[in-house]
């Protein structure tokens, strides 16, 4: 068995070795790869800021939080059909890990097709609903609409991705997605100027769908190893529902906290254009500062898939233990940087002339920075607990946040002002951590509990065969 796994090149096992080395070497080139991906998102930005001008950044701003909604949607759902994945390598059961391979694809391919036309023939219905400044609504359609065109591009790369992390492989989609980054950047060079936002949302797609497709033909070599047959790739229903008893939990989750998100977006779109612009840009910068956080996240859920698979619960905790000491690090140096360098920063977006402008974004992030450890704490805890198969407190998780960005939209923000928008994302973390942290002791005690019990029934049937 040893022999095999060590054949499937680029894998890891989560489950052997000092946790916190296994989780430095396998979440640095996720970070790698989501500081790429984020600094393509930010091109987008800045391109359209620069040479298109601050309505054209505040359409394709105010599309940001919808956009979060539905693609979020997505990518959780990818997300989530990796766990059984990670679960069934950890244990070892080739089996298992090509039936729901094989049926997170089927899953997929109707997935996409079902949200791509549902989204799409709503797209101006939803922006409307959001109140987008009618100066801005045109160009924010054309923008949007394009990207929900894209979403098959994004079940393909991000499912793809999932199923090599899952195998321990964080590297090889980093690879790729950085190619398709500069594939972004030059297309972006070329086609805004002529196109306008639609050439940005169209460098976008194209970019992924390349990454993807590149992806897709690199894991279908590599998964050669496990000797597909013609009988593997037959629908399954137990497992389909399987997977998305996992990944639709996590989808869920995403669009929950999106929801109070929109409401957020919504709140700052009746407060004009340049409001809009500088959340645009903030959250730009706010999100390229977040990638730890993020590969933070993603390295636990195959951690812990990988060892709940493998019922080394010990490991669990001392994983968990191990990353929020290297969260913390990072949010104190990341609130550190952001007081520093802020203001330089958003001068990557707007023009020195635009003072006022360039405080509001200065604002934005500076805040959102001081609430970093809480982000850290959300994302770690959260996608531990999915990756050990209780996916269903993400969406709870999921709720908090959009109660308290709910309250900042409808309440604060209209009373207090744009200090509220840039409070609406702390509040959120704060609220989600006070759900999860303890919900992941539950778990784990509901976890030893039925890991224990196993081990009993057991050493009963030992001993009545004997």
């Amino acid at each position: 068995m040893k022999n095999f796994i060590a054949r499937i090149s680029g894998t890891k096992d989560l489950t052997e070795g000092k946790p916190s080395k296994l989780i430095l070497n396998f979440g640095l080139p996720l970070l790698f790869g989501l500081i790429f991906q984020q600094f393509y998102n930010m091109v987008d930005s800045v391109i359209v800021g620069q040479k298109l001008g601050t309505d054209a950044l505040a359409a394709v701003g105010s599309t940001g939080s919808i956009n979060f909604m539905i693609l979020g949607f997505c990518i959780g759902i990818c997300n989530g059909f990796a766990i059984p994945v990670a679960q069934a390598y950890g244990a070892k059961d080739f089996k298992a890990l090509k039936a729901y391979i094989i049926n997170s694809i089927w899953s997929s391919v109707a997935l996409a097709a079902v949200i791509t036309v549902a989204v799409s023939i709503f797209t101006m219905q939803i922006l409307k609903a959001l109140r987008t400044p009618s100066n801005i609504i045109d160009d924010a359609y054309i923008y949007i609409f394009i990207i929900f065109l894209g979403i098959p591009a994004t079940f393909l790369y991000n499912l793809t991705a999932g199923i090599l992390r899952s195998l321990g492989d964080s590297i090889t989609p980093v690879i790729f997605l950085v190619g398709s980054s500069i594939v972004n950047i030059i297309l972006d060079l070329i086609l805004v100027v002529p196109m306008g936002v639609a050439g940005a949302a169209v460098a976008t797609v194209a970019s992924q769908a390349v990454s993807g497709i590149i992806c897709t033909i690199y894991m279908t070599k590599k998964l050669k190893y496990l000797e597909f047959s013609k009988e593997d790739w037959t629908f399954s229903m137990r497992h389909c529902l399987k997977l998305c008893g996992m990944g639709l939990p996590m989808g869920l989750q995403y669009s929950i906290t999106a929801i109070g998100s929109v409401i957020l977006q919504t709140a700052v779109n009746d407060m004009g254009s340049t409001y809009v612009a500088a959340v645009s840009a903030g959250s730009k910068i706010s999100m390229f500062m977040c990638c730890p956080f993020d590969a933070m996240g993603s390295t636990m859920a195959t951690y812990g898939g990988q060892n709940v698979g493998a019922r080394r619960l010990d490991r669990v905790d001392q994983g968990l233990k191990a990353c929020i000491k290297m969260g913390i690090i990072y949010a104190l140096v990341a609130l550190a940087f952001s007081i520093v360098f802020g203001k330089q920063l958003a001068l990557l977006f707007v023009k020195k002339e635009q003072i006022e402008l360039i405080g509001y974004i200065y604002e934005f992030v500076v805040i959102n920075a001081a609430f970093y450890i809480f982000l850290a704490l959300v994302n770690i805890v959260r996608f531990m607990i999915q990756g050990l198969g209780y996916s269903t407190f993400a969406i709870l998780a999921g709720i908090c946040e959009m109660i308290a960005r709910s309250v900042a939209g409808f309440v604060l923000v209209p009373h207090f002002g744009f200090i509220c928008v840039s409070l609406g994302s702390p509040l959120a973390w704060v609220c989600a951590d006070l759900f999860l942290i303890p919900a992941y002791l539950w778990v784990m005690k509901q976890l030893r509990r039925k890991f224990g019990e196993n081990k009993i029934n057991r050493a009963k049937s030992a001993t009545a065969t004997i």
